[in-house]
């Protein structure tokens, strides 16, 4: 049975809503290092492809996945770019470039990946 249009869009609306806070988290933590190792980009990536291939396999939803990917793509844009003030979160480095690349191809592979296939019984 298929859950009804209201309930899927809520539920949309709520991997969106959670893309947003990883994407944000992840964009400010990602420059995190101990000496030469990027912790911060280590634990931002295996976080986001954590909560994508969640949200993929418990939902079997790819609109739910691309939501969720959505609101992480959209928070790093926006941390990205500089304030009002001129401040920048994310300074171009190459650690920013790379999480930069990372987000839209997690989102890609997670949204991509195919269904599961149930065996016949």
């Amino acid at each position: 049975m298929r859950p009804s249009v209201p309930a899927r869009v809520g539920s949309w609306i709520v991997a969106l809503l959670v893309g947003l806070v990883y994407g944000v988290a992840g964009t400010v933590a990602h420059a995190y290092a101990i000496g030469w190792f990027p912790l911060g980009l280590i634990l931002a990536v295996i976080g986001s492809a954590a909560l994508l291939l969640a949200v993929r396999l418990l939902t079997s939803d790819r609109w739910a996945t691309l939501a969720t990917g959505s609101g992480m793509m959209i928070s790093t844009l926006v941390f990205s770019g500089s304030g009002p003030g001129g401040s920048v979160v994310v300074p171009q480095t190459g650690l920013a470039v790379v999480w930069t690349f990372a987000v839209p191809i997690l989102v890609a592979l997670a949204v991509a990946w195919p269904d599961r296939v149930r065996a016949a019984a």
